[in-house]
């Protein structure tokens, strides 16, 4: 309704009507869920995104880390195939046979340290002044047992290595007797190694050997403990290794126990980002140490993941609301300057009242031909974003931009799509009850005979079981309600001919007691009474399209007729829905037909 302004003591209509304001306030709506839907949508991709970026970052680390771990253990498996004891030639032989440089970045060598007891001494350095090199055990300490490094190779480059005694120092010792103790990989907490030069972080990755092969219980691995093979690495060198932080869209850092190992969030470094737009770290069990990831996007992932094409939609949607507005602003003011000519009129031709009476009632279907004429705001909605489909994407450069940009278009095509589903499911919800006096009569047969036709289905998938021959009574609305319960069980179920539906109509005094069954994906109960309100679904990604009004049809058609209607599921166990409906005409209390209508 119009509200009157007075023009000249006359009261006119000429003010925007309740109605107008409801259709630009649903199409506002409308604009601002394309907005945060095309919002969230890209923000979930770019989330995606970064996760996998993360997870690859990660599984670099832990690849690389394996991959060492294999060399160090086929360097025991030759240990082993020599008795336990190598020689300085024979371990050199094997150490080129690795191609470490080639197939293991990263490493600086891999080396043995043998366990030797103090008494084993003078028998051990006379083995070492036999080969054809200097080698002399350092530094001295009082640890009951020595852990010298007997090999390592490239020799040339881990030279000040040779002969070190770890045992003097306790990360590395402890790492190494975990090693033993445990007879699995372990590596040290952060240490700088003798033969880096840069003095960076770095750390030694141990394996076990024993003489006899593998011992089972810790007695025997502490008596039977010959040494380790092992590789030092600086960890610097151990992520040049890895894929180029050039080439990522994430930057990382290492910390253990605390202390930075390695990092690449430098103000310096023209990728930083000194506000990311994700963060997140990741813990890693490792080998008897906790390693921290600190995994974080640079620069060059927040200039391939931006933010402007919800912006372009939000543009666009409110360009065309504020056409909406100018459109109904000017529809209004047509309005009051006619009824305003149609008063004058009256004033004017007082005697020609009859000629007054029709051009009153032109006006009046002008009136209501322009309030129906704004049913077409949503037609245009579709047709600018075909236009700004047009006129934008081909001037964006960036062909993911492009693709994203009709993407969303085409998201807003869909939801004013959607919008007309919703506007004619609201309809048909708001006619129920039109056809309470129909009297003709339908088979059962006939119904499950059309269901099939309809949702193109086998005559198998739907069975029949009725002690009615046929149904009387508001047999159009009972009709829909069958038609619903049976097309959602096929809209929604595995989509092939495996669909089975049992449709049960038992008499049971003046109602008929109606069950419709089926072997779908089912329902959790905590949904059982949700999935009948008005616009609710439980509608998954890759689902059909749902407005979420068609049980909340069904509901209304059987509440009218002082009945109800359940539902028996779990979720993976079909889903049984139960309803009574009346016989015949019955006497129920309206006051409880006008709650549920």
């Amino acid at each position: 309704m119009n509200n009157p302004v007075s023009i000249g003591g006359r009261s006119l209509t000429g003010k925007i009507s309740v109605l107008h304001v409801t259709v630009v306030s649903l199409s506002l709506l409308m604009t601002f869920s394309a907005w945060l839907y095309s919002k969230h949508q890209l923000e979930s991709r770019t989330a995606a995104r970064f996760n996998a970026a993360k997870d690859r970052t990660v599984g670099l680390i832990v690849e690389r880390m394996s991959k060492y771990e294999d060399a160090l253990w086929s360097g025991v498996a030759a240990m082993s195939s020599h008795g336990g004891s190598m020689s300085y030639q024979d371990w050199k032989v094997f150490s080129e046979s690795l191609e470490l440089g080639e197939k293991y970045p990263g490493v600086n060598g891999i080396g043995v340290i043998q366990y030797i007891e103090r008494s084993e001494i003078t028998e051990f350095q006379k083995e070492r002044d036999a080969e054809p090199r200097e080698f002399t055990i350092y530094p001295e300490h009082s640890q009951e047992v020595l852990l010298p490094i007997t090999y390592i190779e490239p020799e040339d480059i881990n030279a000040q290595a040779i002969g070190l005694d770890v045992a003097h120092e306790e990360n590395r010792r402890t790492a190494l007797l975990a090693s033993r103790d445990t007879g699995s990989s372990q590596i040290t907490g952060p240490i700088f190694l003798v033969q880096d030069s840069g003095h960076t972080p770095g750390f030694l990755f141990y394996a076990p050997y024993y003489q006899g092969g593998v011992p089972e219980t810790l007695e025997e691995r502490r008596e039977r403990f010959v040494g380790v093979v092992y590789a030092p690495f600086v960890v610097r060198k151990l992520v040049e290794g890895l894929l180029s932080k050039s080439l990522r869209d994430v930057h990382f850092s290492l910390r253990d126990a605390g202390q930075t190992i390695y990092s690449e969030h430098q103000e310096q470094d023209r990728l930083y980002d000194p506000d990311p737009i994700f963060s997140e770290t990741v813990e890693l069990d490792f080998y008897g140490r906790k390693w921290e990831v600190d995994v974080r996007s640079n620069m060059a992932f927040r200039s391939e993941n931006g933010l402007e094409q919800p912006t372009l939609i939000l543009m666009g949607g409110l360009i065309i609301e504020g056409l909406i507005i100018a459109m109904l602003v000017l529809m209004a003011r047509s309005n009051k300057h006619a009824h305003a000519y149609a008063h004058k009129l009256t004033d004017e031709l007082r005697a020609k009242t009859e000629r007054l009476a029709r051009a009153n009632e032109e006006i009046e279907q002008f009136v209501y031909i322009a309030s129906h004429d704004l049913k077409t705001p949503a037609r245009g909605i579709g047709f600018l974003a075909d236009l700004l489909e047009e006129e934008i994407v081909d001037h964006l450069g960036d062909t993911e931009a492009r693709t994203a940009l009709s993407m969303h278009l085409d998201m807003i095509r869909e939801r004013v799509q959607r919008m007309n589903a919703l506007t004619g499911g609201i309809m048909e919800f708001s006619r129920i009850g039109k056809y309470d006096d129909e009297e003709d009569e339908i088979l059962p047969e006939a119904i499950v005979k059309a269901c099939i036709e309809d949702f193109k289905v086998e005559k198998t998938q739907i069975d029949l079981i009725s002690e009615v021959p046929t149904i009387s009574f508001d047999t159009h609305n009972f009709r829909r309600v069958l038609e619903n319960l049976i097309g959602n069980a096929f809209k929604y179920g595995s989509g092939d001919q495996t669909t089975k539906v049992v449709v049960s109509i038992l008499d049971v005094g003046d109602f008929l007691e109606v069950s419709v069954c089926d072997n779908g994906p089912g329902i959790s109960p905590k949904y059982h009474e949700r999935i009948f309100e008005v616009f609710q679904t439980l509608q998954k990604a890759g689902e059909p399209e749902s407005t979420g009004i068609g049980l909340a049809i069904v509901k209304k058609s059987i509440q009218r007729h002082g009945c109800n209607i359940s539902v028996r599921s779990e979720e993976g166990n079909g889903a049984e829905f139960i309803f009574s409906w009346p016989k015949s005409p019955l006497t129920y209390n309206t006051l409880d037909l006008e709650k549920v209508a």
